[in-house]
């Protein structure tokens, strides 16, 4: 069996209790949109699908915040399989900075794998699947839908935003809408672009619904 498909199936039994944003099938989609970005790039195809695969295997959201976790459960992984040091490395240091976090967080490490990955995630956190994604978060954690009196905070810490509990729809401006242009590949730019227009086109349909014009 590949190294590849053993970490497919080690991911699928340690998120198999997942929250429904962050389980398997987050983690296959992610996937398949970097496969599909490394058809445009020249790149370590293994890296790729390896950090891929293990970029959320402990989500510090829910591991109280701690952000080692999901580093060190990958690399105990791949060195049990006998992995090379150079390539888990590179895994981990892309598990370490592929984090939005606010969008106040210093990248320490930047690689063409990295930024193909992180665009694959940040893919499947807008469009049609990433408001579906976001509004599930929200109601794992009991948040209100909207509220007009509290308005979005396009100015927070990384711990602010780690910690914030706002309504559901301020995560639109706080992240979803900013990703667009924060996008590192050609084709990931592309997919954006269309999938940005589709969150647009919602929210003007939420909000006219919610005023009751139509």
């Amino acid at each position: 069996m590949s190294i590849i498909d053993k970490t497919i199936l080690f991911v699928q039994s340690k998120l198999e209790q997942a929250e429904g944003g962050h389980d398997w099938f987050h983690i296959e989609r992610v996937y398949k949109n970097a496969l599909l970005i490394t058809q445009e790039e020249s790149c370590d195809i293994t890296v790729v699908k390896l950090a891929a695969l293990l970029h959320d295997i402990a989500d510090s959201k829910f591991h109280d915040g701690d952000e080692t976790i999901g580093p060190k459960t990958a690399r105990l992984f791949l060195e049990a399989e006998n992995v090379d040091e150079a390539t888990i490395i590179h895994v981990v240091n892309i598990i370490e900075n592929i984090s939005f976090k606010g969008g106040n967080f210093e990248r320490t490490f930047s690689s063409k794998e990295l930024k193909i990955v992180q665009d694959a995630d940040r893919l499947d956190a807008i469009g049609a699947i990433g408001i579906a994604r976001c509004f599930n978060y929200g109601g794992f954690k009991n948040r209100a839908l909207y509220n007009p009196a509290i308005a979005p905070n396009l100015n927070m810490s990384k711990e602010e935003y780690k910690n914030s509990d706002s309504p559901t729809l301020n995560h639109f401006y706080e992240k979803l809408l900013l990703l667009k242009d924060k996008m590192n590949t050609e084709t990931g730019k592309k997919i954006a672009a269309a999938r940005h227009r589709f969150m647009e086109n919602f929210l003007s349909q939420f909000y006219a619904e919610w005023e009751g014009e139509c």
